[in-house]
């Protein structure tokens, strides 16, 4: 009896975990999705669309991972 409710806890515990890193790895595959979304949409715009918001190219990259973390 001590073994089954042993083996009880440490499998709700290794579902605990296993749950916690899907949350996780769906989370991450979210900002991924939101930084490869931004980062197109801003590389469609042209040149002037840019230079209108006071943007260069070089910037793209940095403002979509902005967007996507937050850092």
């Amino acid at each position: 009896m001590a073994y089954a409710t042993h083996t009880t806890i440490y499998q709700s515990g290794l579902v605990a975990r296993f749950a916690a890193l899907t949350a996780c790895w769906r989370a991450e595959s979210a900002r991924r999705k939101v930084y490869r979304t931004t980062l197109r949409e801003l590389r469609s715009l042209t040149s002037r669309d840019l230079a209108d918001l006071g943007l260069s190219r070089s910037m793209l990259s940095s403002l979509a991972y902005e967007a996507a973390y937050g850092k």
